[in-house]
């Protein structure tokens, strides 16, 4: 990426932000319900796999166009939200649409993030695009945090903990399993290792100790359970490394039981400063809806990509590279006035 840091924020433009979205599924549609919610924005279209036919927006007055016409809409979108699953989607969209137009996308497979981030900063830098990766709530907001209690208590340690709440790429992942017909995927702090953090006393944690998991699923007509099972518990990156459950239920439970996106969790840095004092720093996030708030994160980073563009801050980059006034639609004098 082009490291140059320009010393001004821009005003708010006069003109709105164009957004198109790629791929209507959760995602999708709660980037779809945030950009309604931000004045400075507007939606130029959902661009999907599916029959544009078979997609109802929330807004019935929102164009929908097959994916393919996105060559068609490359002048008319200032920035396109990539909205596609992580472990197969992403991988192949991300590099090739950041070669045409500027991103942003929510790759959250933690261990491929280097690698995912090279290979759309080659596509984005040879077409100065300017491509953001790996934003919502982690990798993202939480990884923000991480870096603020690194830098403020160097003498510490940090922990992440997720749950209880529902894993959309995780989720994703398992219904990509052959003979997967549907399922969710919960993951589950451990009480314990969240309480022996927060009394100061940085206990050395292994990942299963840190979290459970917990998989809904069902199963396609002829599926065996246990081969279904393995493929799940065995899945690097995902289950592998923590203690998994899988329960197979039917639809009909699955609809009934499992249909909110509950999510949340804490990041906390245990330190010391001085003369031994203990200090903890704590960020914790509850959400009702956890497509709807890392669409909201998503479509705030599309106002800081826009305006780095325009700087020609071209290539891939992460929420560690933006600066935080760049998210708000606000100038930089009223955000003096009002935030500090």
């Amino acid at each position: 990426m082009n490291d140059t840091a320009p010393t001004a924020q821009p005003t708010p433009a006069s003109k709105p932000i164009r957004i198109g979205i790629a791929g209507y599924g959760n995602l999708g549609r709660g980037v779809e319900a945030a950009i309604a919610k931000n004045d400075d924005m507007s939606l130029v279209g959902i661009f999907t796999r599916r029959p544009p036919a078979s997609i109802a927006p929330v807004d019935q007055a929102t164009s929908v166009f097959a994916i393919d016409a996105l060559s068609d809409h490359e002048s008319a979108i200032d920035v396109l939200i990539l909205c596609g699953g992580s472990k197969s989607d992403l991988p192949a969209q991300g590099p090739e649409l950041a070669g045409r137009f500027n991103t942003v996308d929510s790759f959250d497979t933690h261990a491929r993030i280097p690698e995912y981030f090279a290979s759309v900063d080659a596509a984005a830098t040879h077409a100065q695009k300017t491509a953001l990766i790996s934003t919502g709530w982690d990798p993202g907001v939480f990884s923000l945090n991480r870096l603020f209690g690194e830098a403020l208590l160097p003498d510490g340690d940090t922990y992440t903990f997720w749950g209880r709440g529902l894993s959309q790429g995780h989720s994703d992942a398992v219904r990509r399993v052959p003979g997967v017909a549907d399922a969710v995927q919960y993951t589950l702090p451990s009480r314990d290792a969240v309480d022996a953090v927060r009394s100061g006393v940085r206990p050395t944690l292994t990942t299963r100790q840190k979290h459970t998991r917990e998989c809904f699923v069902v199963l396609e007509d002829g599926a065996s359970a246990e081969t279904v099972r393995q493929e799940i518990v065995t899945m690097p990156h995902y289950f592998a490394e923590y203690e998994t459950t899988v329960t197979f239920i039917t639809a009909d439970e699955l609809a009934r039981d499992h249909s909110t996106m509950p999510h949340g969790g804490f990041v906390l840095r245990s330190g010391s400063t001085g003369e031994g004092h203990s200090q903890v720093i704590e960020y914790s996030l509850a959400l009702e809806s956890n497509p709807e708030f890392t669409a909201s994160v998503l479509v705030a980073y599309s106002r800081a990509v826009h305006r780095m563009s325009q700087r020609k801050q071209f290539g891939a980059i992460t929420v560690l590279d933006v600066p935080p006034g760049l998210l708000s639609p606000k100038a930089p004098s009223q955000l003096r006035a009002e935030l500090l």
